[in-house]
């Protein structure tokens, strides 16, 4: 094998590689910093975390024109008084447990007896005690070839009693007071300095708010000062609206939980309120893990297991209401996590800060997420912890389109009608998905075997819409899709094509009551063809049935041989614009062939201006030129006069007039 010579690398390739080194040592540092330096960075977090909590309040303070100063003090105050007075009745529970574990024991042995005592019980623990017995005889057994003990080792009969060691034991000669204090303070230094760091931590952060934001837009490097610093802000409350209500969330979940509890009868009732409140803020095996401490006191309390079953019932209906009817109309569509986010973060925070840092994992996450949508240099954490697409709208559609996965993107274009038309739809997402598909046409990256695979896919997409009308929606539920609400934030409400009308057969002109009025021609390529498929599907839906012709129809030849029987009008499609002349040439053989119908030339480029437009069509001597499949619809349900204008059929100077008009 010949060795192939080395290729020198660009200088270009040497900077991205060099970047993506320094990045790689950039984040090993900060991960170590947070590991090694968990004792300062653990109260860091969670001050700002209950600053973002307690930011609302004081801002309700300030306006009832309360000092910042005053209002911050008495935020915290009050913030932390109600976190002791919940310590303090933690601990009070705790010892109340504690005294009361003995008791359950009892119970649970009877438990166990009882257990035992029934037919399948009795069988089963004992083959276990038989099995244990087993494999402990063989243990004991002496290995083959083993020779027995020294007979020193063995007493006989007449051997004297051996002497057993005398115990002495060891007294400390009673610790002073100075000692027994300083074993009373010392368990509680570490939690009291904690303390003492984080109040000190959300006192400046609440005094200095606009100044820690002009460091971060500085850090950040913005070039846009004005929109930074509406951004952050418009972040910085979206994080405490949404903090603030998962506290209230979290913390009415835990008194609902309490008090269940203690209707039920379980003891510490109080406890494992407080307890589910806070381990809620676990994603996913919180509510698990809340559970599983009633539930196994239910069974060491109760003689039966009518306490068990109780606990068991509260739970599992609380949870899944909580979680999936009262979290969704609060939260809106999601606290914009993606699942794996919110396990890969849990996973990390855990390892890095142990379980404080499970609990912290979900708020420090979606944190993160929302810098990154708002500061430039940070965009690279919403891409990875976000639940919005990594791809925009149009480029998911055109790689479903490159997969041959029609199926899937008709089932997101069906989340996206819950909010918007199917127009558009077709224009935002599927038109320009097609338009980058053209533009990797034009630059040689896609060959015939792929480009008629996108014709077939977008066939199939089509044909899976084709039930769908395209009347407004009716706005009774959106849409929980990620992906289909980032398409659906591309749309403004009040697109200009949004509310084209749906005509019924009985409201055309007779001469449109064809079976197929619209004929939709491809012009050059098989994307012009997948595009005009879409044009057809979408007329159909208003109630102009279409037919779609491949741009082979064009020719010399086959254009003689065209079916144009009831044909009121001609759709021409073109996404690419670098051949007038072919555009000229395919409205003068469609003039001849239909020398009554109006002509519409579709021009789908990216970017192209309406000068550009009105140039193409004046070029090519069609009668009217649209931008967009919605525009081009339009302008077929303003030809047929039955929108607008009565039941008279517009003749195609007077449509052309209409519409430069």
């Amino acid at each position: 094998m010949i060795p192939q010579p080395f290729k020198a690398r660009t200088s270009e390739e040497l900077v991205a590689l060099l970047g993506a080194v320094a990045t790689a040592v950039l984040a090993v540092i900060i991960i170590t910093t947070l590991y090694f330096g968990r004792e300062i960075f653990i109260p860091i977090a969670m001050a700002i975390l209950l600053s973002f909590v307690l930011a609302p309040l004081v801002g309700l303070l300030q306006r009832i024109r309360v000092p910042r100063a005053i209002a911050v003090v008495s935020v915290v105050i009050l913030a932390f008084g109600l976190i002791f007075a919940l310590g303090s009745l933690l601990a009070s529970q705790l010892t109340q447990l504690a005294g009361d574990l003995p008791r359950y024991q009892s119970t649970i042995s009877e438990k166990i007896q009882s257990f035992r005592d029934t037919s399948a019980g009795r069988g089963t623990l004992e083959r276990a005690s038989g099995m244990l017995k087993d494999l402990s005889k063989e243990l004991d057994k002496p290995k083959e070839g083993e020779a027995p003990p020294p007979l020193g080792s063995r007493l006989g009969p007449k051997a004297p009693a051996p002497l057993l060691p005398v115990p002495v034991e060891v007294r400390q000669p009673d610790p002073g007071a100075l000692e027994s204090l300083r074993a009373l303070i010392s368990p509680l230094l570490h939690p009291l300095a904690t303390t003492g760091i984080i109040i000190i931590f959300v006192i400046f952060i609440l005094l200095q708010r606009e100044d820690l934001r002009n460091r971060l837009i500085r850090l950040a490097g913005s070039h846009d000062l004005q929109r930074t610093t509406a951004a952050l802000d418009d972040a910085a409350s979206r994080l405490s609206r949404l903090f603030l209500i998962q506290l209230l969330l979290n913390g009415t979940f835990g008194v609902v939980i309490g008090i269940g509890l203690w209707l039920i009868g379980t003891p510490s009732a109080i406890l494992w309120g407080i307890l589910a409140a806070v381990l809620r803020f676990v994603p996913y095996i919180g509510a698990v893990i809340a559970a599983a401490f009633p539930l196994a006191l239910a069974v060491a309390v109760d003689p039966g297991w009518s306490m068990l079953l109780w606990t068991l019932a509260l739970f599992l209906v609380v949870e899944p209401v909580v979680g999936h009817v009262i979290e969704p109309m609060v939260y809106g569509h999601s606290t914009g996590l993606s699942p794996v986010a919110v396990v890969a973060s849990a996973t990390f925070w855990t390892a890095l800060w142990g379980p404080i840092g499970l609990v912290l994992a979900t708020p420090l996450t979606v944190c993160l997420v929302v810098l990154g949508r708002h500061v430039e240099r940070l965009e690279f954490l919403d891409v990875m912890l976000g639940d919005r697409p990594a791809l925009s709208p149009p480029e998911i559609f055109y790689q479903r389109m490159l997969a041959g996965d029609p199926t899937e993107a008709a089932e997101k274009a069906e989340e996206f009608l819950k909010e918007r038309s199917l127009s558009s739809y077709y224009d935002e997402v599927a038109l320009k998905g097609l338009q980058l598909a053209q533009a990797d046409t034009e630059r040689g990256a896609l060959n015939h075997e792929r480009l008629t695979k996108i014709r077939d896919a977008v066939a199939e997409f089509a044909n899976d819409l084709s039930d769908q009308d395209d009347r407004p929606p009716p706005k009774l539920s959106s849409t929980t899709d990620a992906e289909a609400s980032s398409a659906v934030e591309s749309v403004a409400e009040n697109a200009p094509y949004e509310d084209l009308p749906v005509l019924a057969k009985s409201d055309l002109p007779p001469h449109w009551q064809s079976e197929h009025p619209v004929l939709c021609v491809a012009g050059r390529s098989l994307i012009d063809e997948a595009a005009a498929i879409m044009l057809g599907q979408l007329s159909t839906a208003h109630g102009l049935s279409a037919r779609v012709e491949a741009a082979e129809a064009l020719s010399t030849t086959n254009i003689f041989r065209l079916e144009t029987t009831g044909v009121a009008i001609v759709c021409l499609v073109y996404l690419d614009a670098s051949a007038p002349a072919h555009m000229r040439y395919a409205v003068r053989r469609l003039r001849r062939k239909l020398p009554q119908a109006t002509i519409i030339l579709g021009c789908w480029i990216k970017d192209i201006d309406p000068g550009g437009l009105e140039r193409l069509r004046d070029g090519a001597k069609a009668d009217l030129v649209a931008a967009s499949l919605g525009e081009a619809v339009n302008l077929c349900i303003e030809a047929t006069g039955a929108g607008a204008h009565g039941h008279r059929a517009m003749k195609p100077d007077e449509v052309a007039a209409t519409t430069a008009a």
